[in-house]
């Protein structure tokens, strides 16, 4: 431990411009998997027709509570890519999944397809802790 700090303290240019990497990195990931869109704001494109959401957690999860009128493609199914989605072009995609983790990889992949995409921030469980409904 104290080797590192040692480390540190040494090459601290090089240890700012590693920190600095990560987080461009993290952030060009973000952006490249859609944006993120809050669970208000969600709900009110989903009210104007103007978005649908697709939960992206496998059936078990979706059965076991989703939002209502959410579109259920689990992950494991996503191997055709935008050709699973091109019935929804004209509205922005929403997915969503557990906790926001699975739906950045396929964001990523729609959004490579020309798609309108963004990420439920915070998943399905965040919308548990704002206590909104979820049907079974």
């Amino acid at each position: 431990m104290e080797d590192i700090l040692i480390f540190m303290q040494q090459e601290f240019l090089l240890v700012l411009a590693l920190v600095a990497l990560t987080i461009l990195f993290v952030r060009r990931e973000s952006q490249l998997a859609g944006d993120k869109i809050s669970v208000s704001e969600a709900v009110q494109a989903m009210n104007q027709d103007t978005a649908v959401m697709v939960d992206v957690r496998d059936k078990k999860d979706f059965d076991a509570g989703h939002v209502a009128n959410a579109i259920n493609i689990p992950f494991a199914k996503i191997t055709n890519g935008a050709r699973l989605f091109e019935q929804y072009k004209g509205k922005r995609i929403i997915l969503a999944d557990k906790m926001g983790q699975q739906a950045g990889t396929v964001g990523k992949m729609l959004a490579k397809e020309g798609l309108d995409v963004c990420r439920l921030s915070g998943g399905i469980e965040e919308w548990k802790q704002q206590t909104l409904p979820l049907v079974k």
